[in-house]
């Protein structure tokens, strides 16, 4: 457990030492180490394997841009795949292994893909897999399947928990580096309601990592500092470990905050992870900047790093990444790196810098005008040859190389509602344009002013002019002295070769990869992203974009903006799934609503069933029932014989009131609704715009101008967004207001002969058959409580719909089953109520299948033609109108004993079964104790002139065949004398 690279110094906790294991060998770390610091402080390199090749792979970065120290965290049931070893915070007890590799990291049998990248050159899938056809199902896409993505799943319940919460605020800061810190403190000083975010466990940024000065503090004090001022203004929220995913609409940006990640376990009550919605008047993308490579042939060697990086490990986490260490650069941020890990004592080999006649460092061999053109070692770094700017190649033994090709502003979220970014010649990078999310503006290293000086000030400036859009006063604070040297780079892309030299590490493209694509003439960088997959992997492009434009541009004699960029899409990192469902899963996935007398239900030992959101009685089994149709042959053989009593809370429904509201109805139903008259219901049918039944109901008429529309319980949302759309868009003039009072109304309907009976012994009103006749409704009270009574039937028979107030469906419910104990009344289900809409012929849900019309339902003339209405023009159609098009007919089986199956297709006697002798569907099947068989409602062509034929229902994928009788839908009291009895 030694660690032989770990130098003095640094902002970790060298009090206490950690105890981890990486590949199952154990190591040794501090607090305040990442993974990757840890690993290379005990002289680990080698992190990982690239996706395609499978080459050896270290960390190229030190944050959230690493493409390459991909690892598996944790074990068991908390097994987290795809996680950069740059980011995870090390804590006790670590256990870390790396991924895309078989059977150990150093030995990869996949690496035989390296020997065949001549096979596996750009496009290749395109090319290989398209012939011959008959293996892709076979042997290709098995072999991608197994060969694709880089973690593994344990397959286990994650025991943690994911929260989602709501913020809101003034300014929302989006990076805690010197900019971010600086306009916070502006902001936060001016009394204003601040969020700050940072994706790192330290505010800081890049103070952490270097080694000057801000005014008589280091830069890492003076973050600190700075920190511990906010922490204690309570307008101020700091939010470490909190990655903003997202700019969305209205100020809206998402974030994911790692509450736990830091922990082996989370703590008592403490999610794992949060994603917040951050609701800002105004937002600060003060995000820094990314530091981008040079490609030359076999740039990926574990050891070659991003020089800030390499200087980020010495000077933060006291790691170094080797002895013997070379940097490589075309500009004066490469020879920072040089100067600092001088300073911690180890050996700088050489600085080879692209350039001539820029500034020298004492005490360092400086190699001006030279280029690395190659790397060698098999698991690490342990050389690099150099080309002089004579031409002469020289090899120097290093164990670690820094490379700076320049800086990128970090722009990502400026890009997100399709914000162009404005070419920067003097950075060689692109910046945030002008366009992109309103309310956002950028500042500090993000816009490209990268001195540590402009970032400060930049800043506080960026945070007084959005407090002045928001009507505030900001004071600029007095910020300490500080660097403000220009970034002094001449552009070098890349180095040429013969050999491969990587663009984008983790997904293989190299950059004969992309003049491969300008090749074969795919030079748009919409389809050299797509060709070579550069920009596809899990940093998105972060280190390697820039580069394979570059290749493009100079390739196709164009500038790079004039080749283009693609812009960036949410979410800037990789999200967790979890953190993205939060609580919603298992049983908490959506909301359960209970109906009023879900408590009495199940005391009676009801089984339940989702109903979209609802959980209902499906049915309600007795003493000596052993089978489900047992209690569903009995509820409905009671019902019909006696009084039945079913709990219809469910059903939605819509107040509709004003002067209008009957000119309303009438436009957004079929049939007219103005013309009925008070104290009535009337069904109704509504059609969506192309003319299709989109729901069917009923609409009482309480009052004057005052409706209640019933829709089926799976379309109570759809139909209330669809009257509201209708009201507020397309008839905005209209006297009509509506609400939705699903939840407000406990209703039961009581249907059987004795129904009436039933009802009189509990209502203060006289519902006799001359008093209360069928359609009639009214405001009524039982025993003084006010309530709702509908003479409606579902089933077929003399039945009613009573409705009270939510509160009392309990009371409601047992008073019912009280009052029906004279007459043997029994509760039904869902299942009853689905066998005896059936036998009476009703359309339901499978019958309202978003593809069928009012013609196709027999219920064509409801269509008025004297008025108009939502749907009722294109309900004409031709196709539409057919007089041997589809039509509701009953089924019965010709042997009784025979079970139909929901979904078999209609086909005639000795015909195939194919598409073409399809003569249609059985959409609803049920076992009917009345007629005393299965029997099913279905749709047929010419089915009105077809009754008494006999037909096949097919079906091919539960392979059964049964001969079938075409009957009418109206299997019980087709005159409807029961229910008007």
């Amino acid at each position: 457990m030694t660690q032989k690279n770990r130098i003095p110094g640094g902002q970790i906790d060298r009090s206490r030492t950690l105890s981890f294991t990486f590949d199952g060998k154990s190591y040794a770390g501090h607090p305040g180490d990442t993974l990757a610091s840890a690993l290379l402080a005990n002289g680990v390199r080698l992190m990982g394997r690239s996706f395609k090749y499978h080459r050896p792979r270290g960390p190229l970065s030190a944050g959230s841009e690493e493409p390459n120290a991909i690892v598996q965290l944790r074990s068991g049931a908390r097994q987290e795949p795809n996680t950069r070893a740059t980011v995870a915070e090390l804590f006790d007890g670590l256990t870390a292994t790396s991924q895309n590799r078989f059977p150990s990291l150093a030995f990869d049998l996949m690496g035989v893909n390296d020997l065949l990248s001549p096979f596996f050159a750009a496009g290749f899938y395109y090319k290989t897999f398209m012939w011959p056809a008959k293996f892709w199902e076979k042997v290709y896409e098995p072999i991608i399947r197994h060969a694709a993505g880089l973690g593994s799943l344990s397959k286990q319940d994650d025991p943690d928990d994911y929260d989602k919460g709501f913020l809101h605020c003034d300014l929302l800061i989006i990076g805690a580096g010197p900019a971010g810190l600086s306009a916070a403190l502006t902001a936060g000083r001016a009394g204003a309601r601040v969020i700050l975010t940072d994706e790192d466990f330290r505010m800081g940024g890049r103070l952490n990592a270097e080694t000057f000065a801000l005014g008589d503090q280091s830069g890492a004090d003076w973050a600190a500092a700075t920190v511990t001022e906010l922490a204690q203004m309570p307008n101020v929220r700091l939010m470490p470990r909190t990655t903003t995913l997202g700019a969305m609409d209205h100020g809206i940006y998402s974030a994911v905050e790692r509450v736990s990640d830091h922990l082996a376990i989370p703590a008592a009550g403490k999610p794992r992870q949060t994603l917040w919605r951050i609701y800002s008047a105004r937002a600060l993308l003060t995000a820094g900047a990314i530091e981008r490579p040079i490609a030359f042939e076999n740039n990926d060697r574990p050891g070659i790093m991003l020089a800030g990086a390499l200087r980020a490990y010495s000077n933060r986490w006291a790691a170094a990444a080797g002895d013997r260490v070379a940097v490589f650069t075309n500009n004066d941020d490469g020879l920072r790196t040089a100067t600092d890990l001088q300073a911690k004592g180890i050996d700088i080999a050489a600085v080879i810098d692209t350039r001539t006649g820029g500034p020298l460092l004492p005490g360092i061999r400086h190699l001006q005008g030279a280029e690395v053109t190659g790397s060698a070692g098999r698991l690490g770094l342990s050389a690099i040859t150099i080309r002089h700017a004579n031409g002469r190649s020289e090899t120097l033994n290093v164990s670690a190389l820094g490379v700076s090709g320049g800086w990128n502003p970090n722009l990502n979220i400026s890009s997100h509602h399709r914000g162009r970014p404005v070419w920067n010649d003097t950075l060689a990078a692109f910046t945030p344009g002008p366009t992109g999310p309103v309310g956002l503006t950028a500042a500090g290293a993000a816009t490209g002013q990268m001195s540590t000086h402009a970032a400060l000030h930049s800043g506080a400036d960026a945070a007084i002019a959005a407090l002045s859009d928001l009507g505030r006063t900001a004071t600029k604070p007095d910020l300490p002295t500080a660097e403000d040297a220009p970034l002094n780079l001449s552009p070098k892309w890349y180095v040429q070769g013969k050999g491969r030299a990587w663009v984008d590490q983790q997904n293989d493209v190299t950059v004969k990869d992309v003049k491969l694509a300008h090749q074969e003439n795919f030079v748009s960088v919409e389809h050299l992203k797509r060709y070579t997959t550069l920009g596809m992997a899990t940093d998105q492009g972060k280190t390697g974009n820039i580069l394979g434009l570059a290749v493009m541009a100079e390739l196709t004699g164009k500038s790079i903006p004039e080749t283009g960029t693609t812009i960036y899409r949410p979410p800037y990192t990789p999200v967790a799934l979890g953190a993205l469902g939060g609580r919603s899963r298992g049983h908490d996935f959506k909301p359960t609503r209970l109906t009023p007398s879900h408590k009495w239900a199940s005391e009676q030992g009801a089984i339940f069933v989702e109903v979209g959101m609802w959980l209902r009685a499906q049915w309600f089994p007795k003493p000596g029932e052993t089978t489900w149709r047992q209690s569903v042959d009995r509820e409905v053989l009671a019902t019909r014989q006696s009084v039945g009593i079913c709990d219809v809370t469910t059903l939605g429904k819509i107040d509709i009131q004003g002067t209008d509201a009957g000119a309303f109805l009438d436009k957004v139903y079929a049939n007219t609704f103005s013309t009925l008259a008070v104290g009535k219901v009337r069904y109704g049918l509504m059609l969506r715009e192309d003319g299709i039944v989109m729901d069917d109901g009923t609409t009482a008429r309480l009052g004057q101008n005052e409706y209640v529309t019933t829709t089926t319980t799976a379309n109570a949302v759809p139909v209330f967004r669809h009257m509201e759309y209708v009201r507020q868009c397309l008839y905005p003039d209209m006297d009509v207001q509506l609400i939705s009072t699903t939840e407000a109304w406990a209703q039961y309907s009581v249907a059987g002969p004795n129904a009436r009976k039933l009802l009189q012994k509990l209502v203060d009103q006289d519902i006799s058959d001359a008093a209360f006749p069928y359609m009639a409704c009214g405001n009524i009270t039982v025993k003084g409580t006010r309530a709702r009574l509908f003479r409606i039937s579902f089933s077929g028979e003399l039945a009613y719909e009573i409705a009270v107030p939510t509160r009392y469906g309990d009371a409601m419910i047992r008073a019912l089953m009280e009052a029906g104990r004279e007459f043997d009344a029994v509760a039904y289900g869902t299942e009853s109520l689905g066998v005896m809409r059936v036998e009476k012929g009703h359309v339901a849900g499978n019958e309202l299948n978003g593809q069928t019309t009012a013609l196709n339902m027999g219920l064509g003339k409801m269509v008025s033609k004297k008025k108009d209405a939502i749907g009722m023009i294109l309900s004409q159609r031709e196709g539409l109108t057919a007089e041997d098009g589809l039509r509701i007919v009953g089924v019965k089986p010709v042997d009784p004993t025979q079970p139909l199956t929901a979904g078999s297709h209609f086909l005639g006697q000795g015909k195939a079964a194919i598409a073409a002798n399809d003569d249609g569907w059985l959409t609803s099947v049920v076992y009917s104790p009345h007629v005393g068989s299965s029997i099913a409602l279905g749709y047929l062509k010419n089915g009105s002139a077809r009754i008494g034929e006999r037909l096949r229902a097919v079906n091919l994928l539960a392979k059964t065949e049964v001969e079938v009788e075409i009957v009418s839908p109206h299997f019980v009291d087709p005159e409807g004398d029961r229910l008007r009895g």
